[in-house]
Order: C-alpha cells, then structure tokens, then sequence
C-alpha cells in the first residue's frame, strides 16, 4: 500500500493523518497480539498471562528477584487488583510463578516468577524476536528507527497530558516484549 496515497485531503484541507495514524497503531498493535497469542498457546499462557509474566519478567531485569507486589502489578498493567489476583491464581497454579511473604508488610505477597516461568520467558523473547523480524522484514533500518522516534514522541504527548510525565521513565520502553 502506498502511504503517500493513503492520506486524504478534506474540504478545509486538513489531512486524515491524525486519525490514521491511530488507526495504524492500534491495528498493528492488536494484530501483533493476536499473532503473538497463536504462537504462545502451545505453551499455556493466555494473552493477560503472558502480559503478566513479562511484566514481571522486566521487574526482575530492573529490581531483581525480590518480585512485585500484586497492588504494584495491578497498577503497572492498569487493571485492577482481583483481576491481577485471578490472573496470578492461574499463573502459580501452572507453575510460573509463585508468591512470596512480603518482608516489610506481613498482609503483602510479592509475586515472584519460578524458573518455569523464566523458561517460559526466555520462548517468549525468542517468539517475539522472531515476529519482529518478520514484521519488519523489508522495512529499511532508518525507517523504523523515524517510526521509533515518532512513537515515542506521541507517548511522550500522552503521558505528560495523563500524568505530567514524558514517559521515560516508562520501564516498558525498548523492550522486546
């Protein structure tokens, strides 16, 4: 599809860019799951599965094994504390990580990824890597580096008009996940 023609002039001469960009986003996006979804299903991992894991995978890069709190993955993976809690339910029970006493709050459990879970991570990474370069096979290397930087600009927007905040401190910036 040639880009140059897929943007739309109106009436008042405003570009469709705005709203196509979105599209586009959120579409691959979406369609990246999906096709990350159909390779992880022979492992057991659902999509809000996985989702957890690798956040807990990238806790552990930054803070060590020492885990996270549920409220703390509740609030990293914007959902709400019993749905982090089922999710967690379902994850320990097939082995992938496990919780762990809290030391400085005794009522806390940090939840913690087992070496099945890291095992798991580890085909995670290698499934992503392998989608990536498919995804972008034929795309030249300055094109995604422009997209990159276009993408982490618009995050950028976002998270100071939510929060205040340029995003940077995002952990989930340059992962493969």
């Amino acid at each position: 599809m040639d880009i140059k023609k897929a943007v739309v002039i109106d009436k008042t001469g405003r570009t469709n860019n705005d709203l196509r960009i979105g599209y586009f986003v959120h579409d691959v996006s979406r369609l990246r799951r999906t096709l990350f979804d159909q390779k992880m299903k022979p492992l057991g991992v659902t999509r809000s599965q996985w989702w957890v894991l690798a956040q807990l995978g990238r806790s552990e890069k930054t803070l060590g094994e020492q885990g996270m709190l549920q409220t703390e993955l509740a609030n990293v993976l914007d959902v709400g504390k019993v749905t982090v809690g089922g999710l967690i339910d379902r994850l320990e029970a097939g082995g992938f990580v496990r919780r762990m006493p809290c030391p400085n709050d005794r009522r806390a459990k940090r939840v913690v990824v087992t070496e099945a879970g890291r095992a798991t991570l580890r085909q995670m990474q290698s499934v992503s890597q392998e989608l990536n370069a498919m995804i972008l096979k034929d795309i030249p290397q300055d094109s995604i580096r422009l997209a990159e930087e276009v993408l982490a600009m618009m995050k950028a927007n976002i998270m100071q008009e939510l929060h205040g905040t340029n995003g940077q401190e995002d952990e989930l910036i340059g992962d493969d996940l």
